[in-house]
């Protein structure tokens, strides 16, 4: 019979390297749910690009001046911003330094290293009430941020931290609903196969051996190609074609099954097909399935950062792990190869993570080694 989740939890978690993995992923999930509230930059995909701060190193801080937009961003519901980033209602100017006289703020505009002018600005215009005297004027009425981007900024002056954050998102979705469509479409046609083990079966069989013998990547072109480049669409096409191994372990699996003395016993008491197939196979091989599910999982996250990494994946500028990497593999050459290797890292640990817990869930549920 089945084993009950409780007794598979406690398995999983008195193995060290089960536990680190379910430590990794449900941190990645709560980063994914949480991202735009820690992100340091919440705008719609952290893409406030700042151009005088492309590539800079892990650490780097800078002092902004907050110049109001001519037009104010429509303001999101709560809801909205927590899901999808709030646009900001200034636009930030790195500078140097700066000083008041009367109604005028001058700021050293820092346009790259040892390059700066000169720029003014009326307090009015900063939203700023005037004093009536300039003794009067205080250093805190120029609207001023002081940001320190902890991963460094990407070539775009992007906020390279705030990306990887929000690209857990891509990662996570990806991989959440190649799971659901691949397991959803292999159960069923593999049950079905397995099952009755007739014509269906061929038929079956026939279209897995035929999707086998083409490499899911160039499926997943095709796929692609076919329903177009997009956030869902990628999603869908790396779904659609992650079904076959599923559809496979589990066909092996119901023909193990279907000549118990039970599944005997069921067919002779008159009970459906379908109501065997779901109530009496299924629940028994859900340790090959979690197992599958688990390996999924990684797989689509490695397919989407391949895709994406090609230009086929999710599109600029939402961010990707593997589009990030795109975007700065050449800086692996030069002095800012971290750029490209903390979303490596970012996959590779999250990967790994699925890997080994699909592992632990393999020899949990395996009668034979408990």
């Amino acid at each position: 019979m089945a084993t009950s989740s409780h007794s598979i939890w406690q398995k999983l978690t008195r193995r060290k390297p089960a536990f680190a993995a379910l430590l990794i992923i449900g941190f990645t999930t709560l980063v994914a749910i949480f991202a735009y509230r820690l992100a340091p930059d919440n705008s719609p995909n952290a893409n406030r690009i700042i151009v005088e701060l492309a590539a800079r190193p892990p650490g780097y801080s800078k002092l902004f001046l907050k110049i109001p937009k001519h037009t104010p961003p429509e303001k999101s519901s709560p809801a909205k911003a927590f899901f999808f980033g709030q646009n900001e209602n200034d636009q930030l100017l790195p500078i140097n330094g700066y000083w008041i006289q009367q109604d005028t703020v001058y700021v050293q505009h820092y346009i790259d290293q040892g390059l700066q002018d000169t720029l003014r600005f009326a307090l009015a215009s900063l939203n700023i009430n005037n004093p009536t005297s300039p003794n009067t004027l205080q250093l805190k009425t120029v609207p001023l941020e002081h940001i320190t981007f902890y991963l460094g900024t990407d070539r775009y002056g992007r906020d390279v931290l705030s990306r990887i954050i929000i690209g857990t998102r891509i990662s996570l979705a990806v991989g959440l609903i190649a799971v659901i469509l691949s397991i959803s479409i292999g159960i069923t046609l593999g049950a079905i196969a397995g099952y009755f083990n007739n014509w269906v079966d061929n038929i079956v069989m026939y279209l897995i051996n035929l999707l086998w013998a083409i490499p899911t990547i160039l499926l997943v072109f095709a796929i692609t190609l076919s329903i177009g480049k997009g956030f869902y669409q990628i999603f869908i096409a790396i779904g659609l074609t992650m079904w076959v191994g599923t559809a496979r372990l589990i066909r092996g699996q119901v023909l193990a099954l279907r000549e118990e003395e039970y599944i005997q016993a069921a067919k002779t008491l008159g009970i459906s097909h379908l109501r065997i197939i779901f109530r009496h196979i299924l629940p028994n091989i859900a340790g090959p399935i979690m197992v599958m599910a688990a390996a999924n999982f990684a797989a689509a996250i490695l397919i989407e950062a391949g895709l994406s990494f090609l230009g086929i994946g999710v599109q600029p500028p939402t961010p990707s792990w593997g589009l990030m990497i795109k975007e700065h593999y050449n800086f692996l050459l030069s002095d800012q190869p971290i750029l490209a290797l903390i979303p490596g890292i970012a996959i590779m640990v999250l990967v790994y993570a699925f890997n080994i817990l699909g592992n632990a869930l393999r020899d949990v549920l395996d009668v034979r080694s408990n």
